[in-house]
This record gives structure tokens, C-alpha cells and sequence, in this order.
């Protein structure tokens, strides 16, 4: 015990303070709560817009310095016209213009329904050099799109924004979806990610399907 006293003590300054090199994985157990000080992360529903057979949903508001981070979650979205992907584009002007040059790459898993056929590709047919286009988050290599609008077929995923206020630093974004795809009854996983080439502040974003309408929700979070 005298051993252990010994050690404690010379991890604490003459004025009671600890020294960091006290507070290691092991010195505590048993921790039930937190100081209020001590932020834990939180996430705040901004918004929430629901297609009905839409050619687009776009966000103009709520995008700002407020938070670092911006998650949107796209719930069951399903296309009117088979063969199309999910797409968005980001803008500095509060939506007059969707046009933020962007670069970015696209890999997906896949697997078919009857276990023929499954695997993992990068899709250059997917990503974007230096375009000001949209940016697919479910394509799969098909230069005509990759969505089934079949009645059960629907898309769902995320995609998060950094820092989109910043005006020093480009804007990185990551997407995940899955995805049925039209043909052969597949199921991709997608996984999308890049950055809008611009130092002016991010304040919209627009998400459509590359032809046609479609339906579904989106919901806008802040992270604190």
C-alpha cells in the first residue's frame, strides 16, 4: 500500500492538481457519469424533406457555421424510371447554381441474390476528376445507372459533409449507400468519397436521381 501511496502522490503537484501521466486506460473504473464540461458529441436534426415523385430535394437553409459536420441520412428512395442513380451536387451561392468542381473515388461490394456471383470493385465510371457534376452515390460501373424501380427496390444511405463553412480548406464528404441494382438481382454496397475544390463556404446541396423523379426522405443533422 505504502508503494502505491508513493506513486499517486508523485503524480500530484504541490498545489493538489493531477499530472496527466496519472490518468491512464486503468487508473479509473467504475466511471457512471461525466462533468457536465465534458462534451459527449450530439446530434441535432436540422431538417427533413420527403419526394413525392420529385425531381429534386434540395437544402438552401440551415447549412452554416454552426456546426463542423454535416450528416444526411436518404431513407427508402426509390426511382419512377429504372436504370438511374442517386446523385448530389453542392453549392456556394444558397442553390442558385449546383456546379462545385469536385474530386472523388468510387469502389462497391456486391452479391447476387442467387450466391452466384459476388465481389469487389473500384468503379472509375463513378468518380469525378476535377468536375463540376454531379456525383453518383450508388453507380456500379453502368454508365446508364444502377437503380431498380421495381415496387420493392428502394436505396437508403448517408453522406457526410466537413467543415462546409470553411473558407480556407476544400470540403471533404464520404457517402455509403445500398443499393439493389436493376438487373440480375444484386445488392451493392457503396462507398463514395472526395472533396468540392473550393475555398469558398459550402451553404446547399441538392440530391436527385440522374433522369426522372423519384420519392423518399432525407434528413439534415448537425454534429456538435
Amino acid at each position: 500500500m505504502g508503494s502505491i501511496t508513493r506513486s499517486f502522490a508523485n503524480n500530484i503537484t504541490t498545489s493538489g492538481v493531477l499530472l496527466p501521466a496519472s490518468l491512464v486506460n486503468n487508473s479509473i473504473a467504475n466511471v457512471t457519469s461525466y462533468n457536465a464540461a465534458v462534451s459527449q458529441g450530439n446530434m441535432v436534426l436540422i431538417s427533413s424533406q420527403t419526394a413525392s415523385n420529385s425531381a429534386s430535394i434540395s437544402f438552401t437553409s440551415g447549412i452554416n457555421s454552426t456546426y463542423k459536420e454535416y450528416q444526411f441520412y436518404f431513407i427508402d428512395v426509390h426511382p419512377r424510371t429504372n436504370s438511374v442513380d442517386f446523385e448530389f451536387n453542392l453549392s456556394t451561392d444558397s442553390g442558385s447554381n449546383y456546379n462545385v468542381t469536385k474530386t472523388s473515388t468510387f469502389f462497391y461490394g456486391y452479391h447476387q441474390e442467387s450466391g452466384a456471383n459476388s465481389g469487389l470493385n473500384y468503379e472509375p465510371l463513378d468518380d469525378l476528376a476535377q468536375s463540376t457534376g454531379y456525383q453518383t452515390l450508388t453507380g456500379n460501373g453502368d454508365a446508364n445507372g444502377s437503380m431498380s424501380n421495381d415496387a420493392d427496390s428502394v436505396v437508403s444511405g448517408s453522406l457526410t459533409i466537413f467543415n462546409p463553412s470553411s473558407t480556407t480548406y476544400v470540403k471533404h464528404f464520404i457517402g455509403c449507400t445500398t443499393n439493389p441494382v436493376y438487373t440480375s438481382g444484386y445488392m451493392t454496397n457503396g462507398f463514395m468519397a472526395g472533396y468540392g475544390n473550393t475555398t469558398s463556404a459550402v451553404n446547399a446541396i441538392q440530391f436527385r436521381v440522374s433522369s426522372g423523379n423519384f420519392d423518399g426522405t432525407i434528413l439534415m443533422y448537425g454534429i456538435v
